[in-house]
């Protein structure tokens, strides 16, 4: 009179789906470096939190008496699982069946894990490897289809909860974008490629002049050095788990909520003698900004985002006292720390995501200026630098800038947001005006300069970068005001403190989606 045949029918079916593409292809995923989808989500979650939804989807065959001989699983695995304690939902790709493509599947399968994420308010994370659409399933269907899916949250899930999307092997078209389209992407170095179409659909497009192959193409290098389409790059897959987890510790569950405090042994005033000698007084030298930022937050708590692209910016999650911060630096070991395109696109993404997610942004600024030349011109620098601007006027959380050294030009607005409280401190290493006075001796005196012997012009030089130096010293900036206070280098840690103590209690009243206008 029990329901147990049925119940013992539901085991039977999952057996199928536990097969996944069967044994030929988990042999082939494996002989290539890959784990299956069951194994990611076996290495990602913590052990026995794993819900599965959706597990008994596929195509089944009946016998002649209408009994189930076989099931083909869908190739989206799909469910809830918790990262370190925290809920997350999972959309995977199976790649031992059909390639993952989310067009050989029932796609309301993968896009439910998406809509589960943003209407129970979770983060979501994709374990992306997907060849993409087949002209092989335009014969299977009988026709064409408009590309797009109606029901896929894409875009608003970026406004709600955290999205996270690894691309774990070859990632394709749909495949492409799912793992872009997130708040943090992570590639595996030398066995993932993400392209918008395979080496065959790029030769036949005479996007290249030779078949190339999946790395030349759409490698990690590619994407997390030059295109910026990817942030972190990982050794193995185990290390893509682990930048994930750690990726999401310092961020809230969704909008509605603060991202989470954790306790900390590292005291709040704590000084760093090492700090005080950290600008070279040789202008002409450069230095490590990793090694101040390292120095100030709280010890083992820094981690960087999109560490390749955009080099001439550093974007790093931190915490202070236990509570988490985005932080921003600039690094004169590229182009001198200035702002060119890749470092605009890179500063105003991570703003964009401290602001959606209530991450108050401590920003140490050495900015010489906008990038100039043919190149930079060409680029549109110069446009970069105002969306920046605009990006950073349409944040509300807490901003707090620390020069260090340089702030001119174009880019030098980019230090902080000028409405509002606008809290900056300076090092006395600090310079600033509205171009650095190397160039700008140069150009004012030119006339004056030309004239001169060699050894009466460098004598000159040397005369008016002194009597210059002397009016750039923070020190009569701080007279006036202009710069609330000139401080111990040492000192940063516990001055931050005193700015985020009191910058945190106004983040419950920011809580919910951001509303910002269109940027120029």
């Amino acid at each position: 009179m029990s329901w147990l045949p049925e119940v013992e029918e539901i085991e039977r079916r999952k057996q199928f789906a536990y097969k996944l593409g069967g044994k030929e292809g988990v042999d082939r995923q494996h002989n290539q470096g890959r784990l299956t989808i069951r194994e990611r989500v076996d290495g990602l979650v913590d052990p026995g939190s794993w819900r599965e939804i959706g597990v008994l989807t596929g195509t089944a065959t009946y016998g002649e008496d209408g009994q189930l001989e076989d099931v083909k699983p869908a190739n989206a695995v799909i469910g809830t699982g918790r990262l370190d304690g925290r809920k997350v939902a999972i959309d995977g790709d199976d790649y031992t069946n059909r390639g993952g493509s989310s067009e050989a599947t029932v796609s309301e399968k993968w896009i439910y894990a998406d809509q589960w994420a943003h209407e129970m308010n979770i983060p979501l994370v994709r374990l992306v490897e997907s060849a993409g659409g087949s002209v092989r399933l335009v014969e299977k269907m009988g026709h064409t289809k408009i590309p797009g899916y109606p029901t896929w949250p894409m875009g608003l899930l970026l406004g709600k909860v955290p999205v996270i999307g690894l691309a774990l092997g070859p990632c394709a078209g749909l495949g492409a974008l799912k793992a872009a389209c997130a708040h943090f992407s992570i590639m595996v170095k030398d066995t993932s490629q993400v392209f918008a179409g395979g080496p065959p659909v790029a030769l036949e497009a005479g996007m290249s002049g030779s078949r190339v192959d999946k790395d030349e193409l759409g490698g990690w290098k590619i994407h997390t050095e030059m295109s910026g389409v990817i942030d972190n790059a990982a050794d193995n897959e185990a290390h893509a788990f682990e930048l994930a987890r750690r990726w999401l510790s310092y961020m809230p569950n969704s909008v509605y909520e603060l991202p989470p405090v954790v306790e900390t042994d590292d005291p709040p005033d704590r000084r760093e003698e090492d700090l005080i000698s950290a600008i070279p007084r040789d202008r002409r030298k450069i230095y490590n900004p990793r090694r101040i930022i390292e120095l100030v937050f709280d010890k083992d708590s820094v981690f960087e985002v999109t560490p390749k692209f955009g080099r001439s910016t550093v974007t790093c999650l931190a915490r202070l006292n236990g509570y988490p911060v985005g932080v921003l630096a600039n690094d004169p070991r590229f182009f001198g720390g200035g702002m060119n395109r890749s470092a605009a696109e890179k500063f105003e993404t991570f703003i964009d995501i401290c602001d959606t997610f209530h991450l108050p942004i401590i920003n140490f600024v050495d900015q010489p200026g906008t990038v100039v030349g043919v190149d930079a011109e060409r680029q549109g620098n110069v446009r970069k630098a105002v969306r920046v601007l605009t990006a950073i006027e349409q944040t509300q959380v807490p901003w707090c800038a620390v020069v260090v050294r340089r702030l001119f030009g174009l880019a030098g607005n980019c230090y902080g947001r000028m409405q509002g409280l606008n809290y900056h401190v300076a090092w006395p290493s600090a310079t600033w005006g509205s171009i650095p006075f190397e160039g700008g001796i140069m150009a004012a005196y030119r006339r004056e300069l030309d004239g001169m012997p060699e050894e009466e012009r460098n004598a000159r030089l040397e005369e008016l970068d002194t009597y210059y130096s002397r009016l750039s010293s923070p020190f009569l900036t701080a007279e006036r005001f202009r710069v609330p206070d000139v401080i111990d280098p040492r000192q940063t840690r516990e001055i931050l403190w005193n700015w985020l103590e009191d910058a945190w209690k106004t983040l419950p009243e920011q809580l919910g989606p951001v509303k910002r206008s269109m940027r120029k």
